[in-house]
């Protein structure tokens, strides 16, 4: 998923926003991206090839459900990813939590690579810095084992209105990984440029380095 994928706390937050400026309970957000190349927990789902991803969020009183998709490349298997998630999300003496679902879905002949997960997260937001931990539980199929996945966060904003965000994440079996990155807004655009590795606990064909630019934006 998007790093990213605006995060689904992003698009959640801007629909809260969206919300609160029409005085309405409903919030609607649309966001659309152009990356160098999709990383998804240090692993390029395109090949290191570009990607258009783009999404569509709903929330009420911090229900939420949307869809979020991106161009891959997994050889000829597919072409197409796409998220369906639904969760709650909301804030406790200033602690955030986020708890819901995700499919990510593969379409055409990848079928079989399509799973599950359960994810719980908590954030908090010290104004130097923010940091946050979301744990996903993955679920089994026919096809493939699940892989649980913890990831921790970091965001510290600079001068000029840069902020430098971190991620590190960790599977129960198929290694880590983690992200560095330099984010800086202009109007309603957002440009980030980061770096990314795994470990794929010491198979090196299975290892990445990236480098990865990316514009988005939200309305």
């Amino acid at each position: 998923m998007k790093f990213i994928k605006l995060s689904l706390a992003a698009a959640l937050m801007v629909s809260v926003a969206f919300a609160e400026e029409e005085k309405s309970d409903l919030g609607v957000s649309t966001n659309i991206a152009m990356t160098s190349n999709y990383v998804w927990r240090g692993m390029t789902q395109t090949k290191n090839s570009p990607a258009i991803q783009g999404g569509f969020d709903l929330e009420y009183k911090g229900v939420y459900a949307g869809i979020w998709g991106s161009n891959v490349n997994f050889g000829d298997e597919s072409s197409m990813e796409a998220d369906f998630y639904a969760g709650y999300a909301g804030e406790v003496v200033g602690l955030g939590y986020d708890i819901g679902l995700v499919q990510y879905a593969y379409p055409n002949e990848a079928t079989a690579s399509n799973f599950g997960e359960a994810y719980i997260g908590l954030s908090y937001d010290f104004e130097v810095v923010a940091i946050g931990a979301t744990y996903s539980y993955g679920f089994k199929t026919n096809d493939l084992e699940p892989d649980n996945n913890i990831e921790a966060t970091i965001s510290a904003p600079l001068p000029m209105g840069i902020s430098v965000d971190a991620a590190y994440g960790d599977y129960d079996t198929s290694g880590s990984y983690y992200l560095v990155g330099v984010n800086k807004s202009f109007g309603k655009f957002d440009f980030t440029l980061a770096y990314s590795a795994n470990d794929a606990n010491g198979n090196t064909a299975a290892e990445q380095n990236n480098v990865i630019g990316t514009i988005a934006t939200s309305f």
